[in-house]
């Protein structure tokens, strides 16, 4: 049976949003909201300390180039991570294979 949507309440940069979000997974959302809201106000706290003043579009586009930016990092990580793995255990097999060879 699928999960039915409710809404829940987000306040991110002083405003408040409600979204759809599928129930047991409001925790999750609040946590993704909560990041964003840190996200967004540091770029808003560095901008304004270096005499810019940004709007709230343009704070949320660079806030999402970068956590899309952190989360693509994260991702080629695995990526190599998984590549490694495979990698040693190919080597691992190939040592294996070799050493019940020498026991015959």
């Amino acid at each position: 049976m699928a999960k039915t949507p409710n809404t829940v309440s987000l306040t991110i940069m002083e405003r408040e949003y409600r979204i759809n979000c599928p129930e047991g997974a409001e925790s999750e959302l609040r946590e993704a909201a909560n990041y964003l809201n840190d996200k967004m106000h540091e770029i808003r706290e560095a901008s304004s300390k270096a005499g810019k003043v940004l709007g709230a579009d343009r704070i949320a586009v660079i806030a999402a180039l970068n956590i899309t930016h952190q989360l693509r990092e994260a991702e080629n990580g695995q990526v190599q991570v998984n590549s490694d793995i495979e990698r040693l255990n190919k080597r691992v097999d190939a040592l294996l294979e070799e050493d019940s060879q020498l026991e015959l």
